[in-house]
């Protein structure tokens, strides 16, 4: 019976399943979910696919790397559902934020340019050099002569730390602020990164990356690893792309 449904152009679920490694069910719930056009049925009730699906399912399989599967899922279902307005706007919008992320990544590694592995100890000097009273203990300088180095106010930074983006301790004689070398690398990166247009709600999780990896140099690493996944989903919408058009043209 298989052997003359394929012959006849038609397809049983497992057909479909085992063209792509999937199981039968996951065919159900791809059509059920609208991924897939609805089957048409045999008197006896049992599903019957023919090539279309086989695009549809190819189509979606090849979306869902470079859009995610939420997304995938929307783009068929306003497809089968005749939107077609509504799969191209999803589209788009995957384009934009990936766009968006890319821009994140130029800024990041743009600023990051600007701060070289010895930036803090420099700045720090500089800084020292520059008062008259240094904190008590070892290392660290005060809000005034950092704020001088970086070429804003004292207030700025300050609001900086209200937003989590440095995390100054307090000398126990003055009471004063003190920056160590992290936060003098935190607050460099921060000046960076708003000379570039960026919101301290978009700067912050950027500085909480910074600090769990360490610093800046383990941050390199990630950052290759951000760009390779970054042209991997782009170069997925181009063959989620390729399919979906395939699919178009079959439904005419």
């Amino acid at each position: 019976m298989a052997q003359n449904l394929q012959n006849a152009g038609q397809l049983r679920p497992i057909d479909l399943a085992r063209g792509h490694g999937l199981s039968t069910q996951a065919i159900r719930n791809y059509e059920e979910a609208g991924i897939l056009p609805a089957a048409a049925r045999t008197p006896a009730g049992y599903r019957v696919y023919a090539p279309l699906h086989a695009r549809a399912l190819g189509a979606f399989l090849a979306l869902v790397p470079g859009h995610g599967h939420p997304t995938a899922t929307s783009i068929m279902r306003a497809v089968n559902e005749g939107a077609v307005d509504e799969a191209f706007r999803l589209i788009d919008e995957s384009h934009a934020q990936l766009l968006d992320d890319r821009r994140t990544l130029q800024a990041v590694e743009s600023a990051l340019r600007g701060l070289t592995p010895t930036a803090p100890n420099e700045a720090m000097a500089a800084t020292a050099a520059t008062t008259a009273s240094e904190p008590s203990g070892s290392g660290g300088t005060f809000i005034g002569p950092l704020a001088q180095d970086l070429g804003i106010r004292p207030a700025t930074l300050r609001k900086w730390e209200r937003a989590g983006l440095v995390r100054p301790r307090r000398d126990p004689v003055t009471g004063y602020r003190v920056y160590d070398e992290a936060d003098v690398r935190d607050a460099r990166l921060a000046h960076q990164l708003r000379r570039g247009g960026y919101v301290l709600e978009q700067i912050a999780p950027l500085i909480t990356q910074v600090r769990a990896a360490g610093g800046l140099e383990p941050l390199e690493a990630a950052l290759w690893d951000w760009r390779a996944r970054l042209s991997a989903r782009a170069r997925a919408m181009l063959t989620g792309a390729a399919e979906l058009e395939a699919y178009l043209r079959e439904r005419g």
